[in-house]
Protein backbone atom coordinates (compact mmCIF):
# COMPACT_ATOMS: atom_id res chain seq x y z
CA UNK A 1 0.00 0.00 0.00
CA UNK A 2 1.67 2.98 -1.04
CA UNK A 3 2.15 6.09 1.49
CA UNK A 4 0.16 9.33 0.65
CA UNK A 5 2.88 11.43 0.45
CA UNK A 6 6.91 10.33 0.18
CA UNK A 7 8.18 10.42 3.86
CA UNK A 8 10.26 13.75 4.19
CA UNK A 9 13.95 13.85 3.10
CA UNK A 10 15.80 12.05 0.18
CA UNK A 11 15.69 8.60 1.76
CA UNK A 12 16.08 5.10 -0.12
CA UNK A 13 14.27 5.46 -3.26
CA UNK A 14 15.26 8.58 -4.18
CA UNK A 15 18.86 7.35 -3.76
CA UNK A 16 18.14 4.26 -5.94
CA UNK A 17 16.45 6.45 -8.52
CA UNK A 18 19.74 9.27 -8.49
CA UNK A 19 22.02 6.70 -8.70
CA UNK A 20 20.32 4.92 -11.72
CA UNK A 21 19.68 7.80 -13.54
CA UNK A 22 23.27 8.86 -12.91
CA UNK A 23 24.79 5.78 -14.32
CA UNK A 24 22.62 5.72 -17.42
CA UNK A 25 23.30 9.05 -18.09
CA UNK A 26 27.16 8.08 -17.75
CA UNK A 27 26.57 5.56 -20.23
CA UNK A 28 24.23 7.64 -22.42
CA UNK A 29 26.94 10.57 -22.75
CA UNK A 30 29.68 8.14 -23.51
CA UNK A 31 27.34 7.20 -26.43
CA UNK A 32 26.59 10.13 -27.74
CA UNK A 33 30.58 11.04 -28.64
CA UNK A 34 31.13 7.24 -29.45
CA UNK A 35 28.32 6.85 -32.54
CA UNK A 36 29.61 10.52 -33.84
CA UNK A 37 32.72 9.49 -33.60
CA UNK A 38 32.05 5.66 -35.22
CA UNK A 39 30.17 7.76 -38.04
CA UNK A 40 33.01 10.47 -38.80
CA UNK A 41 36.73 8.30 -38.34
CA UNK A 42 34.85 4.68 -39.87
CA UNK A 43 32.52 5.44 -42.10
CA UNK A 44 33.68 9.27 -43.43
CA UNK A 45 30.18 10.79 -42.58
CA UNK A 46 29.96 14.22 -43.80
CA UNK A 47 27.73 17.06 -42.59
CA UNK A 48 24.64 15.22 -43.84
CA UNK A 49 25.06 12.07 -42.34
CA UNK A 50 25.59 13.31 -38.90
CA UNK A 51 22.37 15.29 -39.18
CA UNK A 52 20.56 12.48 -39.59
CA UNK A 53 22.33 10.84 -36.92
CA UNK A 54 21.76 13.66 -34.50
CA UNK A 55 18.21 13.75 -35.58
CA UNK A 56 16.98 10.63 -35.31
CA UNK A 57 17.55 10.69 -31.49
CA UNK A 58 15.16 12.94 -31.67
CA UNK A 59 12.27 12.15 -34.03
CA UNK A 60 10.60 9.99 -31.97
CA UNK A 61 9.14 12.87 -29.27
CA UNK A 62 7.56 13.71 -32.36
CA UNK A 63 5.82 10.55 -33.12
CA UNK A 64 4.81 9.37 -29.41
CA UNK A 65 5.62 12.00 -27.79
CA UNK A 66 1.83 13.10 -26.72
CA UNK A 67 0.64 9.27 -26.49
CA UNK A 68 3.47 8.66 -24.20
CA UNK A 69 2.37 11.24 -21.71
CA UNK A 70 -0.98 10.28 -21.45
CA UNK A 71 -0.26 6.53 -21.53
CA UNK A 72 2.10 7.56 -18.41
CA UNK A 73 -0.93 9.41 -16.79
CA UNK A 74 -2.58 6.39 -16.85
CA UNK A 75 0.13 3.63 -15.70
CA UNK A 76 2.33 3.01 -13.31
CA UNK A 77 5.80 5.22 -14.42
CA UNK A 78 8.11 2.68 -12.82
CA UNK A 79 7.39 0.16 -14.85
CA UNK A 80 7.00 1.88 -17.97
CA UNK A 81 10.86 3.30 -16.97
CA UNK A 82 11.91 -0.42 -16.05
CA UNK A 83 10.79 -1.67 -19.35
CA UNK A 84 12.27 1.14 -21.17
CA UNK A 85 15.49 0.32 -20.09
CA UNK A 86 15.15 -2.83 -20.85
CA UNK A 87 14.07 -2.18 -24.68
CA UNK A 88 17.00 0.28 -24.93
CA UNK A 89 19.94 -1.98 -23.62
CA UNK A 90 19.14 -4.54 -26.35
CA UNK A 91 18.27 -1.66 -28.93
CA UNK A 92 22.01 -0.49 -28.43
CA UNK A 93 23.54 -3.46 -27.53
CA UNK A 94 22.94 -4.62 -31.49
CA UNK A 95 25.74 -1.72 -32.56
CA UNK A 96 28.97 -3.95 -31.05
CA UNK A 97 27.23 -7.47 -31.87
CA UNK A 98 27.38 -5.82 -35.63
CA UNK A 99 30.31 -4.93 -35.44
CA UNK A 100 31.83 -8.08 -34.71
CA UNK A 101 29.61 -9.88 -36.96
CA UNK A 102 31.45 -7.54 -39.99
CA UNK A 103 27.74 -5.76 -40.80
CA UNK A 104 27.68 -2.73 -38.69
CA UNK A 105 26.76 0.22 -41.31
CA UNK A 106 25.74 3.54 -41.04
CA UNK A 107 21.98 3.35 -41.22
CA UNK A 108 22.42 0.59 -38.69
CA UNK A 109 23.58 3.18 -36.44
CA UNK A 110 20.86 5.51 -37.18
CA UNK A 111 18.64 2.65 -36.87
CA UNK A 112 19.63 2.30 -32.72
CA UNK A 113 19.62 5.85 -32.78
CA UNK A 114 15.95 5.99 -33.69
CA UNK A 115 14.93 3.12 -31.43
CA UNK A 116 17.20 4.62 -28.29
CA UNK A 117 14.99 7.87 -28.62
CA UNK A 118 11.42 5.54 -28.51
CA UNK A 119 12.75 3.97 -25.36
CA UNK A 120 14.05 7.78 -23.86
CA UNK A 121 10.65 9.15 -24.88
CA UNK A 122 8.64 7.04 -22.48
CA UNK A 123 11.21 6.92 -20.14
CA UNK A 124 11.98 10.51 -19.56
CA UNK A 125 8.14 10.87 -19.64
CA UNK A 126 7.29 8.81 -16.87
CA UNK A 127 10.15 9.89 -14.83
CA UNK A 128 9.25 13.57 -14.78
CA UNK A 129 5.68 11.78 -13.26
CA UNK A 130 7.68 9.64 -11.12
CA UNK A 131 9.68 12.15 -8.89
CA UNK A 132 6.57 12.94 -6.99
CA UNK A 133 5.88 10.24 -5.61
CA UNK A 134 9.70 9.86 -4.74
CA UNK A 135 10.16 13.06 -3.28
CA UNK A 136 8.35 15.13 -0.83
CA UNK A 137 7.03 19.07 -2.44
CA UNK A 138 9.24 20.68 0.10
CA UNK A 139 12.45 18.44 -0.76
CA UNK A 140 12.03 19.15 -4.49
CA UNK A 141 14.58 22.17 -4.95
CA UNK A 142 17.13 19.79 -3.61
CA UNK A 143 16.60 16.49 -4.98
CA UNK A 144 16.25 18.43 -8.76
CA UNK A 145 19.67 20.29 -7.69
CA UNK A 146 21.17 16.24 -6.70
CA UNK A 147 19.61 14.87 -10.28
CA UNK A 148 20.91 17.51 -12.04
CA UNK A 149 24.19 18.10 -11.09
CA UNK A 150 24.96 14.75 -10.71
CA UNK A 151 23.45 14.07 -14.51
CA UNK A 152 25.88 17.35 -15.16
CA UNK A 153 29.15 15.42 -13.48
CA UNK A 154 28.60 12.06 -15.55
CA UNK A 155 28.04 14.58 -18.90
CA UNK A 156 31.37 15.34 -17.72
CA UNK A 157 32.86 11.86 -17.59
CA UNK A 158 30.95 10.47 -20.06
CA UNK A 159 32.58 12.39 -23.59
CA UNK A 160 35.79 11.98 -21.75
CA UNK A 161 35.35 8.40 -21.10
CA UNK A 162 34.05 7.65 -24.45
CA UNK A 163 36.68 9.48 -26.24
CA UNK A 164 39.70 8.07 -24.22
CA UNK A 165 38.23 4.26 -24.77
CA UNK A 166 37.65 4.82 -28.51
CA UNK A 167 41.21 5.79 -28.61
CA UNK A 168 42.21 2.69 -26.66
CA UNK A 169 39.37 -0.01 -27.83
CA UNK A 170 37.25 -0.70 -31.07
CA UNK A 171 34.60 2.40 -30.94
CA UNK A 172 31.96 0.11 -31.37
CA UNK A 173 32.61 -2.16 -28.50
CA UNK A 174 32.74 1.23 -25.63
CA UNK A 175 29.28 1.42 -26.85
CA UNK A 176 28.88 -1.65 -24.25
CA UNK A 177 29.50 0.37 -21.35
CA UNK A 178 26.02 1.98 -22.19
CA UNK A 179 23.57 -1.45 -22.26
CA UNK A 180 25.49 -2.04 -18.82
CA UNK A 181 24.18 1.61 -17.54
CA UNK A 182 20.65 0.80 -18.60
CA UNK A 183 20.76 -2.48 -16.71
CA UNK A 184 21.84 -0.87 -13.86
CA UNK A 185 19.04 2.00 -13.83
CA UNK A 186 16.65 -1.19 -14.06
CA UNK A 187 18.02 -2.81 -11.25
CA UNK A 188 18.15 0.47 -9.05
CA UNK A 189 14.15 0.79 -10.39
CA UNK A 190 13.29 -3.19 -9.17
CA UNK A 191 15.01 -2.36 -6.08
CA UNK A 192 12.80 0.55 -4.66
CA UNK A 193 10.60 -0.16 -1.87
CA UNK A 194 6.82 0.53 -3.20
CA UNK A 195 5.23 1.05 -0.03
CA UNK A 196 7.27 4.67 0.56
CA UNK A 197 5.98 5.84 -2.33
CA UNK A 198 3.66 8.51 -2.40
CA UNK A 199 0.04 7.59 -3.62
CA UNK A 200 -0.55 8.04 -7.37
CA UNK A 201 -3.34 10.03 -9.05
CA UNK A 202 -6.56 8.44 -9.51
CA UNK A 203 -6.44 6.68 -13.15
CA UNK A 204 -8.98 8.07 -15.54
CA UNK A 205 -8.39 4.83 -17.94
CA UNK A 206 -11.70 4.47 -18.98
CA UNK A 207 -11.41 8.03 -20.46
CA UNK A 208 -10.39 7.86 -24.10
CA UNK A 209 -6.64 8.08 -24.85
CA UNK A 210 -7.08 10.80 -27.38
CA UNK A 211 -9.32 12.76 -24.89
CA UNK A 212 -6.68 12.68 -22.44
CA UNK A 213 -4.23 14.07 -24.97
CA UNK A 214 -6.16 16.99 -26.52
CA UNK A 215 -6.82 18.04 -22.43
CA UNK A 216 -3.10 18.07 -22.38
CA UNK A 217 -2.37 19.99 -25.13
CA UNK A 218 -4.97 22.65 -24.57
CA UNK A 219 -3.71 23.26 -21.11
CA UNK A 220 -0.28 23.80 -22.24
CA UNK A 221 -1.29 26.10 -25.41
CA UNK A 222 -3.70 28.01 -22.63
CA UNK A 223 -1.15 28.33 -19.37
CA UNK A 224 0.94 31.61 -20.12
CA UNK A 225 3.76 30.18 -18.39
CA UNK A 226 3.36 26.65 -20.35
CA UNK A 227 3.26 28.08 -23.42
CA UNK A 228 6.14 30.26 -23.27
CA UNK A 229 8.40 27.60 -21.18
CA UNK A 230 7.47 25.65 -24.53
CA UNK A 231 8.37 27.89 -26.97
CA UNK A 232 11.19 28.99 -25.26
CA UNK A 233 12.17 25.47 -24.95
CA UNK A 234 11.58 24.37 -28.37
CA UNK A 235 13.53 27.38 -29.46
CA UNK A 236 16.90 26.94 -27.56
CA UNK A 237 16.75 22.49 -28.19
CA UNK A 238 16.46 23.96 -31.96
CA UNK A 239 19.78 25.77 -31.73
CA UNK A 240 21.91 24.17 -29.18
CA UNK A 241 20.95 20.88 -31.57
CA UNK A 242 21.94 22.32 -34.43
CA UNK A 243 25.49 23.56 -33.51
CA UNK A 244 25.74 19.93 -31.28
CA UNK A 245 25.22 17.70 -34.31
CA UNK A 246 28.29 19.24 -36.04
CA UNK A 247 30.33 19.95 -33.13
CA UNK A 248 31.73 16.55 -33.61
CA UNK A 249 32.55 17.12 -36.92
CA UNK A 250 33.66 20.70 -36.13
CA UNK A 251 36.54 19.77 -33.57
CA UNK A 252 38.39 16.91 -35.77
CA UNK A 253 38.25 18.31 -38.93
CA UNK A 254 38.46 21.85 -38.17
CA UNK A 255 40.28 22.31 -35.10
CA UNK A 256 42.17 18.93 -35.82
CA UNK A 257 41.56 17.46 -32.35
CA UNK A 258 41.87 13.88 -31.46
CA UNK A 259 38.82 11.55 -29.93
CA UNK A 260 40.08 11.72 -26.64
CA UNK A 261 40.67 15.41 -26.45
CA UNK A 262 37.03 15.94 -28.38
CA UNK A 263 36.14 14.44 -25.29
CA UNK A 264 38.01 16.63 -22.84
CA UNK A 265 36.60 19.70 -24.37
CA UNK A 266 32.76 18.54 -24.52
CA UNK A 267 33.22 18.36 -21.46
CA UNK A 268 33.44 21.21 -20.07
CA UNK A 269 29.78 21.91 -21.11
CA UNK A 270 28.80 19.64 -18.68
CA UNK A 271 31.27 21.02 -16.04
CA UNK A 272 29.25 24.08 -16.49
CA UNK A 273 26.27 22.14 -16.01
CA UNK A 274 27.15 21.17 -12.56
CA UNK A 275 28.43 24.46 -11.51
CA UNK A 276 24.53 25.72 -12.46
CA UNK A 277 22.76 22.77 -10.96
CA UNK A 278 24.71 23.05 -7.96
CA UNK A 279 24.24 27.19 -7.87
CA UNK A 280 20.37 26.44 -9.19
CA UNK A 281 18.77 26.75 -5.43
CA UNK A 282 20.94 29.15 -4.05
CA UNK A 283 20.22 31.62 -6.73
CA UNK A 284 16.27 31.06 -6.23
CA UNK A 285 16.64 31.80 -2.57
CA UNK A 286 18.33 34.87 -3.56
CA UNK A 287 16.83 36.09 -6.87
CA UNK A 288 13.60 34.37 -6.55
CA UNK A 289 12.48 31.87 -9.09
CA UNK A 290 11.78 34.16 -11.82
CA UNK A 291 14.62 36.38 -11.04
CA UNK A 292 16.66 33.17 -11.09
CA UNK A 293 15.25 31.93 -14.65
CA UNK A 294 15.99 35.30 -16.18
CA UNK A 295 19.95 35.50 -15.14
CA UNK A 296 20.52 31.55 -15.86
CA UNK A 297 18.81 32.47 -19.22
CA UNK A 298 21.77 35.02 -19.82
CA UNK A 299 24.80 32.82 -18.55
CA UNK A 300 23.95 30.38 -20.82
CA UNK A 301 22.81 32.49 -23.89
CA UNK A 302 25.21 35.11 -25.69
CA UNK A 303 28.34 32.73 -24.43
CA UNK A 304 27.47 30.08 -27.10
CA UNK A 305 28.88 32.51 -30.24
CA UNK A 306 32.54 31.78 -28.58
CA UNK A 307 32.13 28.23 -30.17
CA UNK A 308 31.93 28.84 -33.47
CA UNK A 309 34.66 31.69 -32.95
CA UNK A 310 37.11 28.66 -32.21
CA UNK A 311 40.77 28.25 -33.97
CA UNK A 312 42.71 25.31 -33.98
CA UNK A 313 45.49 24.38 -31.20
CA UNK A 314 44.79 26.93 -28.16
CA UNK A 315 42.13 28.10 -29.79
CA UNK A 316 39.98 25.14 -29.09
CA UNK A 317 39.75 26.13 -25.49
CA UNK A 318 37.61 28.83 -26.79
CA UNK A 319 34.73 25.53 -27.19
CA UNK A 320 35.57 24.85 -23.82
CA UNK A 321 34.62 27.94 -22.15
CA UNK A 322 31.81 28.90 -24.08
CA UNK A 323 30.30 25.48 -23.77
CA UNK A 324 30.74 26.12 -19.80
CA UNK A 325 28.66 29.08 -19.60
CA UNK A 326 26.11 27.42 -21.92
CA UNK A 327 26.20 24.45 -19.39
CA UNK A 328 25.68 26.13 -16.57
CA UNK A 329 22.59 28.39 -17.27
CA UNK A 330 20.91 25.76 -19.58
CA UNK A 331 21.14 23.35 -16.58
CA UNK A 332 21.16 25.40 -13.74
CA UNK A 333 17.32 27.31 -15.41
CA UNK A 334 16.40 23.82 -16.43
CA UNK A 335 16.56 22.85 -12.49
CA UNK A 336 14.45 26.05 -11.58
CA UNK A 337 11.66 25.54 -14.39
CA UNK A 338 11.60 21.32 -13.46
CA UNK A 339 10.76 22.31 -9.56
CA UNK A 340 8.15 24.99 -10.68
CA UNK A 341 6.49 22.86 -13.06
CA UNK A 342 6.43 20.04 -10.50
CA UNK A 343 4.69 22.25 -7.82
CA UNK A 344 2.39 24.44 -10.54
CA UNK A 345 0.85 21.06 -12.25
CA UNK A 346 -1.78 18.48 -10.85
CA UNK A 347 -0.29 15.00 -10.17
CA UNK A 348 -3.16 13.58 -12.76
CA UNK A 349 -1.87 15.88 -15.41
CA UNK A 350 1.71 15.44 -15.24
CA UNK A 351 2.38 12.81 -17.69
CA UNK A 352 0.48 15.14 -20.53
CA UNK A 353 1.65 18.37 -19.61
CA UNK A 354 5.24 17.29 -19.83
CA UNK A 355 4.89 15.29 -22.83
CA UNK A 356 2.58 17.99 -24.42
CA UNK A 357 6.06 20.50 -23.79
CA UNK A 358 8.76 17.88 -24.29
CA UNK A 359 7.03 17.37 -27.77
CA UNK A 360 7.74 20.80 -28.85
CA UNK A 361 10.87 20.95 -26.80
CA UNK A 362 12.57 17.71 -28.05
CA UNK A 363 10.15 18.08 -31.88
CA UNK A 364 12.11 20.70 -32.78
CA UNK A 365 15.50 18.61 -32.57
CA UNK A 366 15.52 16.28 -35.30
CA UNK A 367 14.64 19.04 -37.58
CA UNK A 368 17.84 21.40 -36.16
CA UNK A 369 20.11 18.37 -37.21
CA UNK A 370 18.18 18.08 -40.15
CA UNK A 371 19.08 21.69 -40.94
CA UNK A 372 22.15 21.88 -39.56
CA UNK A 373 23.47 19.31 -41.75
CA UNK A 374 22.09 20.74 -44.92
CA UNK A 375 23.75 23.88 -44.01
CA UNK A 376 26.72 22.67 -43.56
CA UNK A 377 27.34 21.61 -46.39
CA UNK A 378 26.03 24.53 -48.01
CA UNK A 379 27.51 27.05 -46.31
CA UNK A 380 29.76 25.52 -43.93
CA UNK A 381 30.37 23.59 -40.95
CA UNK A 382 31.76 26.58 -38.67
CA UNK A 383 28.58 29.27 -40.03
CA UNK A 384 26.64 27.10 -39.53
CA UNK A 385 27.59 26.56 -36.04
CA UNK A 386 27.61 30.73 -35.48
CA UNK A 387 24.36 30.86 -37.22
CA UNK A 388 22.97 28.22 -34.47
CA UNK A 389 24.68 30.21 -31.32
CA UNK A 390 23.01 33.51 -32.62
CA UNK A 391 19.39 31.85 -32.62
CA UNK A 392 19.80 30.45 -28.84
CA UNK A 393 21.17 33.56 -27.59
CA UNK A 394 18.84 35.93 -29.02
CA UNK A 395 15.86 33.06 -28.21
CA UNK A 396 17.35 33.12 -24.18
CA UNK A 397 17.32 36.90 -24.12
CA UNK A 398 13.93 36.83 -24.88
CA UNK A 399 13.27 35.98 -21.11
CA UNK A 400 13.10 39.93 -20.49
CA UNK A 401 9.57 40.43 -22.69
CA UNK A 402 8.04 37.20 -21.50
CA UNK A 403 5.21 36.21 -18.97
CA UNK A 404 8.40 36.16 -16.24
CA UNK A 405 9.72 39.81 -17.53
CA UNK A 406 9.91 41.16 -13.96
CA UNK A 407 8.64 40.25 -10.53
CA UNK A 408 10.47 37.85 -7.99
CA UNK A 409 8.72 34.38 -7.72
CA UNK A 410 6.52 31.94 -10.59
CA UNK A 411 2.57 31.89 -9.33
CA UNK A 412 1.83 28.65 -7.84
CA UNK A 413 -1.71 28.79 -8.98
CA UNK A 414 -2.52 25.67 -11.43
CA UNK A 415 -4.33 23.88 -8.30
CA UNK A 416 -7.07 26.61 -8.99
CA UNK A 417 -6.78 27.45 -12.13
CA UNK A 418 -6.98 24.12 -13.04
CA UNK A 419 -10.86 23.32 -12.76
CA UNK A 420 -12.33 25.97 -15.04
CA UNK A 421 -9.21 24.83 -17.77
CA UNK A 422 -10.06 21.04 -17.38
CA UNK A 423 -14.20 21.63 -17.77
CA UNK A 424 -13.30 23.66 -20.64
CA UNK A 425 -10.92 21.26 -21.94
CA UNK A 426 -13.18 18.57 -21.80
CA UNK A 427 -16.26 20.41 -23.31
CA UNK A 428 -13.35 21.35 -26.72
CA UNK A 429 -12.62 17.46 -26.45
CA UNK A 430 -15.93 15.99 -27.35
CA UNK A 431 -16.93 15.62 -31.37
Amino acid sequence: MSATTPPPGLGHNFRLLWAGEGISVLGSMTTTVVFPLIAVTQFDAGPFWMGILAGAVWLPWLVLGLVAGAWVDRSDPRRVMMRADLAAAAIVGSVPLAWALDVLTLPHLVVTALGLGCCMVFFRTAYTAFVPRVVASDDLERANARIYGTESAMQVGGPGIGGLLVQLFSAAYVVLLDVVTFLVSWWCLARMRPEELGAGPEREASEPLVRQIREGVIIVARDPYFRFMTLLGGLGNFALTGYGALLVLFLVRDLHLQPGSVGLVMGFGSVGGLVGATLATRTSQWLGNAGALRWLQVVGGPPALLIGLAWPGTGAAVVALGSFFVGAGVVGANVVRSSFRLRYTPPELLGRTMATSAVLNFGTMPLAALVAGALGTWIGVRETILLMAAIHAVGSLTVFVGPYARGRDLPDQMARWTSGSMATARKSSVT
